[in-house]
């Protein structure tokens, strides 16, 4: 068995970068910015009122001080003059402040009669007025790689980019194994079980950029698993959930290697998910992944969603850790290192019950993973543990 972080390097190396493609900014969410892009545009492009009000001279702007209104500016229609003594030009938020006026006085301090206004209240130092790219300038660069937020979509829209270059979003394959499996909807045998682990694990990795698509369930035949293994031939990544460990019906390994899998490791120390294998198969990344529910989750959010991030650009790194209190004591650990499911709550964590790694209904209720290292001893409420956050 190898650690957990030399597994991650094994898959790194397995995680080649995805080509890039340029889509509408409208399909851009979530996606990730593959190249630089840099603003076509100053934003704002002309100095631009901050408040509804009157635009003058600020040398005039004094208490009681009279100014005849000689025109209007709005947004998207400006008032073309300039601005002469003792004038004043009315104007609304996000118009463009009139050539010869510094001071935008709120409406709120004016009064008006006809063309004529007062400034009635004191109308202080602010001058209410955004600067011509007080925004950002003509040439501002968004760096790459990034995950475009809803944030960087409106800025990018802003910039007047219309088509951002982004990597294509990973295609993942994902096969189950097992006479025993039936999907969703279908009745099962008296022997059989729902197939959930493509489910959850499509719902995981479509939620970091990747598109999963699921197989057919390979049977505990070489015939149907090679028949499977061959509808994923054009994706990205392969997994496998199930069949990777050394029983008389795990087949995975046996008939990859037929088919020409180069296998990088197998088995990590690590509880659950212990019988993990990784490997190239005719060039394309393979995981297998253990059958059990949660440990076929867990293997996700440690393994798979980092591979997905590597592929994507983002950098090769393990799922980041936060350190948080224990709220409840925990025993001590066994000698491979455990991803406990656990529950965050009022800024402390603590195990969500029963750690078998077939209790999906655990998995649900947690929102973490407490790691611990193994042999780690018996800790109490307030002990600081690493956690690994689950969305």
């Amino acid at each position: 068995m190898i650690p957990v972080l030399t597994a991650l390097d094994h898959l790194f190396a397995l995680a080649d970068p995805i080509d890039i493609e340029t889509v509408p900014l409208r399909a851009a969410a979530g996606r990730v910015l593959a190249q630089s892009v840099s603003a076509r545009r100053t934003q704002p492009p002309f100095p631009a009122s901050s408040m509804d009000g009157y635009a003058l001279k600020a040398v005039e702007a004094d208490l009681h001080a009279q100014f005849k209104v000689v025109g209007e500016s709005a947004a998207g229609h400006r008032w073309n003059g300039t601005l002469g003594p003792g004038q004043a030009v009315r104007i609304f938020t996000g118009a463009p402040v009139p050539e010869g006026a510094d001071k935008v006085v709120i409406q709120e301090d004016v009064t008006r009669s006809g063309n004529m206004i007062s400034i009635t209240d004191d109308p202080g130092p602010k001058d209410n007025i955004r600067p011509a790219g007080v925004d950002f300038e003509q040439g501002m660069v968004i760096d790459a790689p990034r995950r475009l937020s809803p944030g960087d979509i409106a800025l990018l829209a802003s910039m007047n980019i219309p088509e951002v270059p982004v990597r294509r979003a990973p295609v993942v394959a994902l096969i189950s194994t097992g006479d025993e499996l039936v999907v969703p909807g279908e009745d099962p045998g008296p022997d059989q079980i729902i197939a959930s682990n493509t489910f959850g694990l499509a719902a995981m990795l479509e939620g970091v950029g990747a598109r999963a698509r699921i197989l057919p369930i390979a049977r505990d035949t070489e015939s149907s698993l090679q028949t499977v293994l061959g509808l994923a031939q054009d994706a990205d990544l392969i997994v496998t959930i199930g069949g990777a460990s050394v029983g008389d019906h795990d087949l995975v390994a046996g008939v990859a290697a037929k088919l020409g899998m180069e296998q990088a490791f197998y088995k990590v120390a690590m509880r659950p998910g212990k019988p993990l294998m990784a490997g190239r198969l005719n060039g394309t990344a393979m995981v297998g992944l253990p059958g059990n529910p949660v440990s076929a989750m867990v293997c996700g959010a440690v393994f798979l969603t980092p591979m997905i991030n590597a592929m994507l650009g983002l950098g090769r790194a393990p799922a980041p850790r936060i350190v948080m209190p224990l709220s409840a004591p925990l025993g001590k650990n066994g000698p491979r290192e455990h991803y406990m499911r656990a529950i965050v709550s009022d800024g402390a964590v603590a195990d969500a019950g029963a750690q078998d790694s077939s209790l999906l209904s655990v998995l649900a209720r947690a929102n973490a993973l407490i790691i611990r290292p193994p042999h780690d001893p018996t800790r109490d409420v307030g002990d600081l543990v690493d956690v690994l956050t689950l969305s």
